[in-house]
């Protein structure tokens, strides 16, 4: 089972030492996956800890003055980390007090007494410490005196294109659901705990389940056909999704996730839901009253259905 740590001072986390990854790791795309893969042979090579080190919030939402969209929430990020066989994680507060740290401060105090590192898997544009004046050459120098081995992992590309994080949120802000699936290595999700609604999806015909995202942005918005996994079950089960602010009705500042589930009766209240975006149907727009807003709920119920393989007539019964 992963440990999880959160502060840069304590006692060292990987006595018989480690073999580390560090970065920022939104997404966990198929270079990150890459990446976790060769710091876990590392480790099992050597008789280590596999380590990954990582940051919250991210460094880039951090500096940012605007909100910034990320592909996976902590949790996600977290699951994926134990997916990949890491035994330890140090997921550092990313605040001025880090930020103020110099490169060679965070290099001693975090890779060297904190993990005892053995190797350092970083990706060959990375950097850390004040003013971003660590890289992999500070890192080969400072490795050489405390007596690890510093390693740039090579460039992950797909069809002559680099896999990142930046052109995975691209493509899924364009809609282009089926270009970003290899990117990242499976399907675009997001999931979260449903929660109490104010009931106007029911009142119109279309119950909804409701994912508050809370302070997470997201890289999409608009209307989407889905599929959904309940609790920790497949997104199998079919439906049409919003994510948005609901401009008809302003009633939520931040966006919701709200998801009809197609021909499902039960209670998902307090659930895990996990929420598989499929295909983009339009964007947000605002009606002119509730009736023409369901009528437009009903055009993309039957394009969802179309889109998944379903009978669109089953729409309008």
């Amino acid at each position: 089972m992963m440990r999880l740590s959160r502060d840069v001072a304590g006692p060292c986390l990987a006595p018989r030492g480690s073999v580390i990854a560090v970065g920022a790791f939104d997404g966990l795309h198929r270079g990150h996956q890459a990446l976790l893969a060769q710091v876990r042979e590392r480790a099992q090579a050597l008789g280590c800890s596999p380590v990954v080190v990582s940051f919250e919030p991210l460094p880039r939402a951090f500096f940012s003055p605007e909100p910034v969209p990320r592909l996976s929430s902590v949790r996600e990020k977290l699951r994926g980390f134990a997916a990949a066989g890491m035994e330890e994680t140090l997921l550092l507060r990313f605040n001025r007090a880090l930020t103020a740290m110099l490169a060679e401060a965070f290099v001693r105090r975090v890779l060297v007494e904190r993990l005892a590192a053995r190797e350092v898997w970083v990706g060959g544009d990375f950097r850390f410490g004040h003013g971003r004046a660590g890289d992999v050459a500070l890192l080969e120098r400072m490795g050489a005196q405390f007596g690890f081995r510093a390693c740039a992992m090579p460039t992950i590309q797909l069809d002559g294109t680099r896999v990142s994080a930046s052109r995975v949120r691209a493509l899924l802000g364009a809609g282009e659901f089926a270009g970003a699936e290899p990117l990242l290595g499976r399907p675009f999700v997001i999931d979260g705990k449903v929660e109490y609604g104010n009931q106007l999806g029911r009142t119109l015909g279309y119950p909804t389940a409701n994912i508050h995202l809370q302070q997470r942005v997201s890289p999409i918005q608009g209307i989407f056909a889905v599929r959904v996994g309940l609790g920790e079950g497949e997104c199998s089960w079919p439906g049409v999704a919003s994510l948005g602010v609901r401009p008809t009705v302003n009633e939520v500042s931040q966006p919701l996730l709200e998801v009809h589930l197609f021909d499902f009766e039960g209670d998902l209240y307090g659930q895990r839901m996990a929420v598989q975006f499929v295909a983009k149907l339009r964007d947000e727009q605002k009606f002119d009253g509730l009736e023409p807003l369901k009528a437009q709920m009903a055009l993309d119920a039957r394009r969802a259905r179309e889109l998944l393989g379903m009978n669109p007539r089953l729409a309008e019964a």
